[in-house]
């Protein structure tokens, strides 16, 4: 049987849900043809000039990306374009591109366990929790031989998701009663009369966006004149998803020590790795972020870690950051914090798709920073 290129891009979305990517981004299929058989497929943080190369280069069906190529709006993609040149050299390779950004920051596991994983770190829990989806618990009563009939509806309707879990229910029968009064056109008893009937009690959860479908639902498929039903707004508590991550080494290290640690874990680049705090700092209780992660500062602080591994960060910041006594600092060029997740996202599409398709990690560094040097005379001050 073929794989095609929408089987691959189904178990990438069932990793990093697209549905979860923050509004401003650009995630998604960039081009390509879903029903198109798909062999091999290549990996990288940047869809830039240098992995295109490499993608035809290897003979690439795909290129999954980590940064979007156009994350805001165009109106074409010509050829005389940077990058339109590099969407029609795909297009006429037929190579697809396919970006996972800000969905696969949050993913659990996702851009930021992929860096823990490689500093050597056992994850506890996000840095920044995402909200989990808003739920409702729903409860109603039915006559009991059409208790089956007006499940399958609430079901049908959306009523019953969790997790990996479809149909999910609690059933237990009772006795219902109730007295029907003049303007009553009762499916069940009399007017004036009080009913006692065996009913069965429905309880079901739903996604809080499903509730006027569920509840359209419900009353459609329910024998009564009038629906008893009970509807709740399941508390919303944090979720295992979420921007960055929090960890421990197996032992305290200085975090002269630590900074090592990074720089051997993580691809050689012309930025390196820098710190700031004091060398001897105990370190072991570590927050991390894949990409640029200065506007989570406060959120490591207060998960009171000992040092907080990024990228991107800015002078000001990062000294008023260690003045107010936050955690020391590990600053890693932006690509290479990232790179880590090239393998994580090619393991979900070796192991979803059982090795019908051969998933490479590209080998070009694409950080724009090519050249570093450090003072030999210190300067004069």
């Amino acid at each position: 049987m073929t794989t095609t290129l929408g089987d691959v891009l189904g178990a990438l979305e069932a990793a990093y849900p697209p549905a979860t990517a923050e509004s401003w981004d650009a995630v998604g299929l960039v081009c390509g043809d879903r029903a198109e058989p798909v062999t091999r497929a290549l990996f990288c943080v940047d869809p830039v000039e240098s992995t295109v190369d490499e993608a035809l280069e290897v003979g690439a069906q795909l290129l999954v990306a980590h940064h979007p190529l156009m994350l805001r709006g165009v109106t074409g993609v010509p050829a005389d374009d940077p990058k339109g040149a590099l969407v029609h050299r795909l297009i006429r390779a037929g190579v697809a591109l396919y970006t996972a950004h800000t969905n696969a920051d949050a993913a659990n596991p996702g851009v930021s366990d992929a860096l823990a994983h490689a500093l050597g770190l056992t994850v506890t829990g996000p840095l920044t929790a995402a909200p989990a989806r808003p739920l409702d618990a729903l409860t109603t009563y039915v006559p009991v031989d059409r208790a089956e009939q007006v499940l399958d509806a609430l079901h049908a309707a959306g009523a019953g998701a969790v997790g990996d879990y479809r149909d999910a229910a609690w059933t237990v029968e009772g006795t219902g009663r109730f007295r029907p009064v003049t303007g009553a056109d009762p499916a069940v008893g009399a007017v004036g009369r009080l009913e006692r009937l065996p009913e069965t009690r429905l309880d079901v959860v739903l996604d809080r966006r499903r509730r006027a479908d569920v509840v359209r639902a419900l009353r459609a498929a329910h024998p009564y004149e009038e629906v008893a039903f009970t509807l709740t707004e399941v508390a919303e508590l944090p979720s295992d998803t979420g921007i960055g991550r929090i960890g421990e080494l197996p032992a305290a290290e200085p975090l002269g020590a630590f900074a090592r640690r990074v720089a051997d874990a993580l691809p050689a680049t012309a930025w390196g790795v820098r710190a700031a705090g004091d060398p001897d700092r105990p370190i072991r209780r570590v927050a991390v972020c894949g990409g640029s992660g200065d506007s989570y500062l406060s959120a490591a602080a207060r998960a009171g870690v000992d040092a907080y591994v990024t990228s991107d960060l800015r002078h000001h910041p990062a000294g008023e950051h260690l003045a107010a006594g936050g955690p020391a600092l590990v600053d890693v060029a932006h690509w290479a914090g990232e790179w880590p997740w090239c393998g994580q996202a090619a393991d979900v599409v070796r192991t979803a798709l059982g090795g019908t398709v051969e998933v490479l990690v590209s080998t070009r560094r694409t950080d724009p920073w090519t050249v570093g040097a450090t003072s030999r005379t210190g300067g004069s001050l």
